[in-house]
């Protein structure tokens, strides 16, 4: 390279300077020397090399002690260059004739330190002008330049909004230079997490280059333009009995830490942190809830509704009524929302609501009034009703002949609740071929059974007992060799229910049958007695007395 059009030679700083003596080496040399120039055009000389005796002289001069080498082709090498290395030296080249010279100019280059952002600041506020930070990059040759970037971006200087100094310090020790570069901003709330950086651009031996800071985050607070009230659950819906907690945030930096909470039946809003809890909440909770700043600004609200479920089961608990008795039920429900109700007897789930015009013991059991809300999780409710249906003993004997002709069997048919205890006694002689057997106790009825061959007449009677009253019932029983038909088989409740229902048809149609027959009878009597009143004003309206005595006996003997 060429400087001013001279040979030039560029060195790192630190690195070893190496100049060539650009001179052919003529003929006859004596020796050669190089020197450099002080900055008033004086000459200082700093090494000798002599041509003939192949020895090197090096001038007394401090600041290139230890420093030089001259080679054989009188190629000149400074070690460890430093700024002040930047001059202008001369190769001489001496004959008995002629002294030859040649300039080289040395350039000396330090690349500067990564820069570093300094002494930055914890935070900015928004519509104030503050100092950023410091862009510091030491040791550079020759100066270099900083320039400020937000986002990647230059930022360019902006009157009170982007105010950048740049401060160059050399060390006069060095020769090396420091550049400080300062920056006041004025965010905006947008400058929220912005990334700010520097770059320092140097000149090297190859020419331009630059290197770039680490970035940096700078807190950004500004006012809080909006309050925002949140209603924190894991559930979509609140029932009573849950815990309702409310959030107020605003949306400044840094955010509030304060909050005025409005509840519905406080007059004055409660302070209160950006958190406020309600516990066990009752449906009284329902309604507007606000919050707001300390100040009474920039309010928000949200409506909170605590869904509720009652139920009210009359009657309920443990409830004994009598066989026969009317027993009105009835499940009524109270809820926040359309809910859902049904009827479970003995864990079994009904199709209806209960009703009971006249109980009977089928109807005793326990019964469960359940409701729920669907779309409210975990809100149900329930109520029992166990209800108990008591009676008097009832008793029905039955007879028969059973097939082998060889006994008798007698069913003593017993109703009742509580149970009743069955016994059974016999007046006259034979036996009891076994003891007594009952069927199983269903809905209030069951049988005693027994099994007898009398020789002679005898009577059976029937004691059942429960803690209501004792019934006594008696039956006749024919001697083996009669054999007594009189009782059908027998059978099932349901059964008895069916032939009895269809008993009290056919008694029906004959009670039918008979009342026709009777208003038939009294039509056509009324008939017969008009007929004969009739005839009887005819004859005297003609006068004929035989006729009419005719008529007479006729008539009597028709009534005789």
């Amino acid at each position: 390279p060429l400087a001013l059009g001279l040979y030039t030679v560029n060195a790192v700083y630190g690195d070893t300077i190496t100049m060539p003596c650009r001179l052919e080496v003529p003929d006859g040399l004596m020796f050669g020397k190089w020197k450099y120039e002080m900055p008033n055009g004086s000459p200082v000389f700093i090494a000798f090399r002599s041509s003939t005796k192949k020895n090197v002289q090096y001038d007394d001069v401090p600041d290139y002690k230890d420093r030089l080498s001259l080679s054989e082709n009188y190629t000149l090498s400074i070690k460890n260059a430093r700024i002040s290395d930047e001059k202008r030296f001369v190769c001489m080249l001496v004959t008995e004739d002629d002294v030859s010279e040649e300039p080289t100019i040395v350039k000396v280059f330090k690349q500067p330190s990564q820069p570093e952002i300094l002494h930055q600041a914890d935070f900015l506020e928004t519509e104030k002008l503050q100092m950023l930070g410091e862009c510091v990059a030491r040791d550079s040759y020759p100066e270099g330049n900083v320039t400020w970037y937000k986002n990647g971006r230059v930022l360019q200087p902006v009157e009170e909004a982007v105010v950048i100094n740049l401060q160059k310090i050399v060390d006069k020790s060095t020769g090396l230079f420091t550049m400080t570069s300062s920056l006041q901003y004025m965010p905006t709330k947008e400058d929220a997490n912005a990334k700010f950086s520097c770059i320092v651009t140097y000149y090297g031996p190859s020419g331009q280059k630059t290197i770039q800071s680490e970035p940096v985050v700078v807190d950004v607070h500004y006012p809080t333009e909006k309050v925002t009230i949140q209603v924190l659950s894991q559930s979509s819906t609140i029932k009573e009995g849950d815990n309702i907690t409310l959030k107020c945030s605003g949306n400044g930096n840094p955010p509030p830490q304060e909050f005025l909470f409005y509840i519905p039946g406080e007059a004055e809003g409660i302070r209160s942190s950006d958190v406020y809890i309600m516990t066990d909440v009752r449906r009284n909770a329902t309604g507007e809830y606000k919050c707001s700043l300390t100040d009474k600004s920039m309010m928000d609200s949200t409506t909170i509704t605590v869904h509720y479920l009652d139920l009210q089961l009359t009657p309920s608990g443990e409830v004994t009524k009598q066989i026969g008795e009317a027993l009105p039920v009835s499940c009524t429900i109270s809820s926040s929302r359309n809910a859902t109700v049904f009827w479970i007897k003995d864990n079994t789930r009904m199709q209806t609501s209960p009703s009971f015009s006249s109980l009977q013991y089928q109807d005793a059991g326990n019964y469960i009034c359940e409701t729920t809300l669907q779309e409210v999780e975990g809100l149900k409710k329930r109520k029992t009703l166990k209800l108990i249906v008591e009676g008097k003993p009832q008793i029905r004997m039955t007879k028969k002949t059973n097939t082998n002709k060889m006994s008798k069997t007698i069913v003593c048919h017993v109703e009742g609740f509580p149970k009743p205890a069955v016994q059974w006694t016999v007046t006259g002689s034979g036996s009891i071929i076994n003891k007594a057997k009952e069927t199983k106790y269903v809905n209030g009825k069951f049988s005693s059974k027994i099994v007898i061959a009398p020789e002679e007449n005898v009577t059976l009677t029937c004691i059942a007992e429960n803690q209501l009253e004792r019934t006594v019932t008696s039956l006749n029983v024919s001697a083996i060799s009669i054999p007594e038909y009189d009782e059908p088989e027998d059978r099932n409740d349901d059964n008895s229910e069916k032939v009895n229902d269809q008993a009290k048809l056919i008694v029906g149609i004959v009670v039918g049958l008979l009342l026709a027959a009777l208003v038939a009878g009294v039509v056509y009597w009324l008939y017969v007695k008009k007929s004969k009143t009739a005839s009887k004003h005819v004859d005297k309206d003609l006068g004929n007395i035989e006729e009419n005595k005719k008529l007479e006996e006729n008539n009597h003997k028709s009534e005789t």
